[in-house]
């Protein structure tokens, strides 16, 4: 892994916290070129002291198609593009605005095809999105993620035929501590990680660094495409 992503130009779309920020480190650490994008100038900012010398930034708006493009323009292609980026409102589907509705799509969905359609990538690079189990395991109390994350592993499918040789894979997490939860009363928050820890197999709710781990073996498998790696603790049989 550390020979094959060493001076690879690596591109992680919501690279300032969570997910993204645990591979943006992994592949520093094993000596990749990375480079962070998000929304926020301030997040990127705090997020590249930890990751540490080296780490590019760039303020992205994945919603904004002219933004997206422009960003896209630069001379040197990228080696491995992943896209981590999406904060969705959630809600049963008759109690979800459909405001709120169109913004989750236009978020996760729409912002990750966005930057497939923009990017530029080598012939031998890939491109990774995260989607999320409730593609696989519906709860009925958000029933829109499920689909949109069945609609970026369908995407994922599709272009690992449209791009190829690119490679076009997705990662489906499960349960994560993340700063995602951060807004939620703190124990409240620890009360549903312990309940959800003793429902799944694994008896453990997921860290940012196990799906990190999941898109590091993608971008280091020359011979995964079109595929889906689900790391949910067992979510999905549970």
């Amino acid at each position: 892994m550390s020979d094959i992503l060493k001076n690879k130009r690596v591109l992680v779309v919501g690279g300032s916290s969570g997910i993204g920020l645990a591979t943006a480190k992994v592949v520093s650490a094993v000596g990749g070129r990375v480079t962070i994008a998000s929304r926020s100038a301030e997040k990127l900012a705090a997020a590249a002291a930890q990751i540490g010398v080296g780490v590019g930034t760039a303020v992205l708006d994945t919603q904004n198609q002219i933004d997206v493009e422009a960003f896209f323009q630069g001379p040197e292609p990228w080696d491995h593009v992943v896209i981590s980026a999406a904060k969705t409102p959630s809600g049963p589907v008759r109690g979800l605005s459909l405001n709120d509705a169109r913004a989750a799509m236009e978020s996760k969905f729409w912002g990750a095809y966005q930057v497939a359609r923009a990017a530029q990538i080598v012939p031998a690079g890939s491109l990774t999105f995260v989607s999320g189990f409730l593609s696989v395991r519906p709860s009925a109390t958000s029933v829109l993620q499920g689909a949109i994350n069945a609609a970026l592993e369908g995407l994922a499918r599709g272009l690992a035929l449209e791009l190829s040789p690119v490679r076009v894979n997705a990662v489906s997490p499960g349960l994560i501590e993340t700063p995602l939860w951060s807004g939620m009363d703190a124990e409240k928050r620890r009360a549903m990680f312990e309940g959800a820890a003793g429902r799944l197999p694994a008896k453990r709710v997921g860290q940012p660094e196990d799906i990190a781990n999941a898109v590091m073996f993608l971008l280091t498998t020359p011979f995964a495409t079109g595929s889906t790696v689900r790391v949910d603790g067992g979510g999905a049989i549970g």
